[in-house]
């Protein structure tokens, strides 16, 4: 149907009112809802991700003083020193199957036994050396298991971020504790230490920690240090943390020769470790004193991924070794070990611990004051590793194991206290704490406790020739009690730590509604201006094609409600995008047209399902699709040579099919300056790419090209090219080109933005990058064609074709190899082309890695969706309208599934995996709608130029 060549007085005045708009009267909605969601979100941020308060307050050693409690009498702080010096080893990302012998599990597999020095020295001398399972708390970043480890305090959530750029811990903790009672601190390792504690070291050897693909820069540093270290008389607590693990594990994945050869060099490091210890452990040796703790800071699944908190994550391991002559028993009430043996014959006791416990106990054994935060209790059988050194005290009556018993009472005396102490200033320092019932119920718990010392334990403390009988029936009954107050503390923080402030939470709920309606009344605006949209040959089609969108949109939305459905999302948005292409097949047979391309498009979406489990598979930690590769293509049939070979092959084949028709294209007359030169810089980016991937494969002969150059100089040179052709198109806009109509010049602005973004996004993508770039060619040419469907004169109304354009993008994000948790992030892909960390560089990359595909360019593709169906000689009026729908419309659906997603962790926030799962996928979403938003907020100043058609 012709558009009407005259117009009535009325049609011809509102056309004069379009025309005095200009472009900035269809961009400011779009400026106005990226406003409204970044106050809504900052908002419900602020309600919601809100840190755990950290007092300012610190440990004395005087403050001992107003407890119930003995102090020490030694001219030490709080308790009785059981060691003089302390060797903490961290092994970044120690599952607890590297340490526990295979026989603890029900398969055994190839990364166990391999540390047999700790297994060794735990069967040999079991009451001087333990192994814990130690128990992590959620998430799982290296910071905030170090900020936990040494505050003795949970981690909180929103403190994920700072993994990147780790913040000087404020709050009291036990490196603080150890430098102001004058203990004197060396570290190596991980620059992470000196981040959060940078004026604590007497000396220091840091090195960076962010390179995931430097498997030995920093164990190096470590081992050159180390030993030479442990020969000296400068420090009381050496830390050395080595990353070689958590790095091989992110890169290779736990089930690869990497990660074993990396056990193995840790094991003889730590055989020689303790040869030098026992060496010198002799009376008034260097090391007759001296506490060695081997641990890691948190696991890893077989991916090598951690930040959740799944069991591989949250299960880690403590070694602890004593050099001294031991306790002849702990007594049985306080030993949680269980025993089997391992494939040598040898019996192996294994202890369980919380991670949570690690500062106080530690904190106890060196006698300084316990952080003034700390929450943990001091576990006993790590404490009992200690035990001999208080033996000279005791009275003749008592046994070695009962003169441990008084200490340990009055060390989880001394603990009660201290947490009774922080809860009730924490209570009374922030305006959102516990609850008067809950407050009132572990007072009670505590008083009960209290009253039982000062009546009865004390006495029996003072009484020196008191006997067995009497003593130790109530020193157990005393432990007992302060147990029971400090399990309940510990479950009350958990449940209950974050603060969450529901008036903040309501407001940004209610913002992002309004921006909902705003963006709803811009739509229902844009229609009203559109002359003769709703035409009657297209009426049936444009009103049940907008019943079913908002079903779609719907059901999706609703989803999110259900965490079940939040882990399969990929699954859900693919069911969607089928169901969509079935009515879209369905309308394709009645019409008459475009059966084949409904066809094909229900092809590529089985293709998309296909993709999108394999991507669940490596959720769900299964290490068969991470050997070298980053990418799922390389490891789908890694046994088969021809395989192997095809999946290096076809990856530049399909690049090189891409560059060819990019230059077909660009042939054409309409790519003009800039354009053709942009295209043309993109097949020459696409080239390089396949040099990189030449230079960087065991199966080509890449030595023409030099490593330093195809690894590092390539990629950066591909950056640049990038940048420098979205800088050519921004410049190319203050120029008119007014030999082209609208029409044409959309399609060729928006083919040239697209190709200047896609060779960063395939080269960070990896070798399925080119696939999942020719899928979205492929799946957005299909919706493209599917808007000659829904009817109209001019094709105002394209809600079902956006609503497949977003479901579609959604699935590009998970078929490429990610999902909404911190650890579906390719971490590796921000060093591509760079070894050292920059945080803003190493951020721009991992992002574009991460929504390059199911953000960036579908926003800028969108316009596709109006030159389908534009006439060549409409204005530039009727190009704004339909770009201004379009791009509300859109950004409308990715508001409503993040409004529900809001709205899910509002409900879910006391839920067990409100962390784990329904706070990432917050995060993700968010991140999400405000970068959906800023890209259509640059689209819409790119795309609605001033050009007559």
């Amino acid at each position: 149907m012709k558009q009407s060549e005259t117009t009535s007085p009325s049609e011809a005045a509102e056309e004069g009112r379009r025309r005095k708009r200009g472009k900035w009267g269809y961009i400011w909605p779009l400026w106005t809802t990226l406003l409204l969601h970044l106050l809504a979100i900052l908002l419900f941020t602020t309600g919601f991700l809100l840190t755990r308060t950290e007092l300012p307050y610190h440990s004395h050693c005087s403050d001992v003083s107003r407890s119930p409690c003995f102090s020490s009498n030694n001219g030490s702080c709080w308790t009785k020193p059981a060691v003089n010096r302390l060797v903490l080893i961290v092994l970044d990302a120690l599952r607890f199957d590297f340490v526990a012998p295979s026989t603890f599990f029900a398969e055994s597999k190839p990364w166990m036994d391999k540390l047999r020095v700790l297994k060794n020295a735990a069967s040999t001398r079991p009451l001087s050396a333990r192994i814990f399972k130690a128990i992590a708390d959620p998430p799982t970043t290296s910071l905030q298991r170090l900020k936990g480890l040494t505050t003795g305090g949970l981690p909180t959530f929103v403190d994920v971020g700072n993994s990147f750029g780790a913040p000087e811990i404020v709050e009291d903790n036990f490196i603080n504790q150890l430098v102001q009672n004058g203990k004197k601190v060396v570290m190596m390792g991980d620059d992470t230490w000196t981040q959060l504690f940078p004026h604590h070291f007497e000396r220091s050897y840091p090195y960076p920690s962010f390179n995931v693909k430097d498997l030995h820069t920093v164990d190096n540093g470590c081992i050159n240090h180390l030993l030479p270290s442990l020969n000296e008389e400068d420090w009381d607590v050496l830390i050395a943390h080595f990353l070689g693990v958590d790095h091989a594990g992110h890169i290779f994945g736990v089930d690869s020769t990497p990660m074993i050869e990396k056990l193995e060099q840790y094991n003889t490091i730590l055989e020689r470790v303790i040869d030098v210890l026992e060496n010198q452990s002799g009376p008034g040796s260097s090391h007759e004193n001296t506490l060695l703790v081997v641990m890691g800071d948190h696991g890893q699944t077989l991916n090598g991924d951690h930040g959740g908190g799944s069991a591989e994550e949250v299960e880690t391991a403590i070694f602890a070794m004593s050099f001294k002559k031991p306790l002849s028993s702990v007594p049985a009430e306080f030993d949680s070990c269980s025993c089997q043996q391992d494939l040598d014959g040898k019996n192996v006791c294994i202890s369980s611990m919380q991670q949570l416990d690690f500062a106080v106990t530690v904190s106890a054994m060196l006698g300084i004051p316990f952080p003034y935060g700390s929450i943990g209790h001091i576990n006993p059988e790590l404490y009992a590793l200690g035990a001999d050194s208080w033996n000279s005290d005791a009275s003749q009556k008592l046994s070695e194991p009962d003169v441990w018993m008084q200490n340990y009472a009055n060390a989880l005396c001394i603990n009660s206290w201290q947490v009774k102490r922080y809860i009730d200033a924490y209570s009374a320092s922030t305006a959102v704490g516990f609850s008067h019932d809950e407050l009132s119920r572990i007072a009670s718990i505590y008083a009960h406790a209290e009253n039982h010392w000062s009546n009865s334990t004390k006495y029996l403390l003072l009484d020196r020739q008191n006997n067995n009988a009497t003593s130790v029936p109530a020193l157990k009954k005393q432990i007992d009690a302060y147990f029971k107050f400090l399990t309940a503390v510990t479950e009350l923080a958990r449940s209950k730590w974050t603060e969450f402030d529901l008036n903040m939470m309501g407001i940004g709920i209610g913002i992002m509604l309004i921006s909902v309606i705003f963006q709803v009344f811009t739509i229902l605006r844009a229609n009203k201006e559109h002359d003769g949209t709703l035409s009657s040959s297209g009426d049936s089609w444009i009103i049940s094609g907008s019943i079913f969108t908002i079903f779609l949109l719907g059901i999706r939305a609703c989803s999110f409600l259900s965490n079940s459905y939040i882990l399969e999302e990929g699954k859900v948005a693919n069911f969607l995008l089928s169901t969509s292409g079935i009515v879209t097949l369905r309308q394709s047979v009645i019409k008459g047209k475009l059966q084949i391309e409904s066809i094909g498009f229900l092809i590529l979406s089985t293709f998309c399902r296909f993709a999108i489990e394999v991507g669940l598979s490596k959720q769900a930690a299964t290490s068969a699709f991470m050997k070298d590769y980053s990418s799922w293509i390389i490891n789908i049939a890694s046994g088969l040579p021809v395989w192997d070979y095809a999946a290096e092959v076809v990856p530049m084949v399909v690049l090189i099919l891409l560059a060819a028709w990019l230059y077909k294209a660009s042939s054409g007359s309409f790519f003009v300056w800039p354009w053709k030169y942009v295209i043309l810089g993109t097949i020459l980016s696409y080239m390089l790419i396949v040099a990189h991937w030449i230079a960087d494969s065991n199966r080509f002969d890449g030595g023409s090209i030099p490593q330093s150059i195809g690894r590092t100089y390539i990629p950066r040179i591909i950056y640049a090219i990038g940048l420098g052709q979205l800088l050519f198109l921004a410049f190319g806009q203050l120029f008119k080109n007014s030999n082209l109509d609208c029409k044409t010049n959309l399609v060729a602005k928006t083919t040239s933005i697209l190709s200047a973004w896609s060779s960063t996004v395939i080269l960070l993508s990896g070798k399925q990058g080119p696939m999942v770039a020719f899928a979205s060619i492929v799946g957005g040419y299909f919706i493209m064609k599917f808007v000659n469907i829904e009817g109209g004169q001019d094709g105002a109304h394209r809600s079902f074709s956006i609503m497949q354009w977003s479901l579609f993008a959604t699935c590009l994000f998970f078929c490429s190899g990610h999902w909404c948790a911190f650890d579906g992030l390719r971490y590796g892909a921000a060093f591509i082309g760079f070894e050292e960390f920059v945080l803003v560089r190493q951020a721009i990359l991992l992002a574009i890695d991460t929504f390059g595909f199911s953000i960036i360019l579908p926003v800028f593709g969108l316009p596709f969706l109006v030159a389908i169906k534009c006439q060549a000689n409409l204005g530039k009026n009727f190009i704004f309208i339909q770009l201004s729908q379009m791009y509300t419309t859109y950004g409308l659906i990715t508001a409503i599934t993040t409004t529900f997603t809001i709205l899910c962790v509002t409900i879910q926030r006391r839920h067990l995996m409100v962390w784990g799962l329904f706070a990432p996928k917050f995060v993700f979403d968010v991140f999400n709608l405000i970068l959906t938003d800023v890209l259509i907020c640059l689209a819409s100043i790119y795309y609605f130029d001033q050009r007559e058609g």
